[in-house]
């Protein structure tokens, strides 16, 4: 007589159709340089960044900053790299990575618990209008505006981008979702996600939104995010624009 014998289960079989495979998205991220010259920043450094910030209260309050130190060759000590971060989060700039930094500089900033950043395309943070643009004798050529018209729900994780003109969209956007576009954004229903319009630096870009409960709202760089947009504009038709270098978000109606 056979007698069958039990087969143990294969645990790791199980175990790897339980993993689930791993997501990675591009992300658009609006984030400041400050570029830092000589050594470690002396009180007179902070001095003229605390007068800015009175002067313009909003402007890079909790902005994602990045230090550029391709003038500041002595700042290489993890102590002065841990003292700088810790005296511009103390003004609420939040300090992420560096970029044109050496191998003494980077591993400094490791210590701090800053990241390599590659140089990106600056975008003027300032009034930067076409007419000023020619009046300065530039001949750059400008792309032609093609708006781009999206009819369906935006669902979270998707990003949605005009690269050369404004972006409309008639529906709902989820939170976790973003609309970046040249121009200005429209949007026809619920917007929980990010706005980012003007982002090739168009000072005169604006967002126009039906219901607003989002989470990120920039326009030319400058942004608020949900924490510090009011409840008196939640659920409401606003729009979007920049004045005097600060982001402004108005009801409509």
């Amino acid at each position: 007589m056979n007698v069958a014998k039990d087969t143990p289960p294969d645990h790791r079989a199980e175990s790897r159709t339980s993993v689930r495979p791993i997501n990675i998205r591009g992300r658009f991220l609006t984030a400041v340089a400050l570029k830092i010259d000589g050594g470690l920043p002396d009180d007179d450094f902070y001095a003229a960044l605390d007068d800015m910030l009175r002067q313009r209260p909003h402007f890079l309050v909790d902005a994602p900053l990045i230090l550029d130190l391709d003038g500041a060759d002595s700042l290489t000590r993890s102590t002065e790299m841990k003292d700088l971060v810790a005296n511009l989060k103390a003004r609420k700039f939040n300090a992420f990575g560096v970029q044109n930094a050496s191998d003494m500089q980077l591993a400094a900033a490791e210590e701090a618990g800053l990241i390599a950043v590659p140089p990106g395309r600056d975008a003027p943070l300032r009034d930067d209008r076409p007419e000023r643009r020619r009046s300065a004798g530039t001949t750059e050529k400008q792309p032609t505006a093609v708006t781009r018209t999206v009819t369906v729900p935006i669902r979270s994780g998707q990003t949605v981008v005009a690269e050369h003109g404004d972006l409309v969209v008639i529906g709902p956007v989820a939170s976790g979702a973003e609309l970046i576009a040249r121009g200005n954004i429209h949007i026809y229903g619920t917007l929980r996600g990010r706005a980012m319009a003007g982002c090739h630096g168009d000072t005169e870009a604006r967002i126009f939104c039906q219901n607003m409960d989002a989470e990120l709202l920039a326009v030319a760089g400058l942004y608020r995010t949900s924490e510090n947009l009011g409840q008196e504009i939640r659920k409401r038709s606003v729009q979007v624009f920049l004045q005097d270098e600060r982001l402004c978000v108005e009801t409509l109606g």
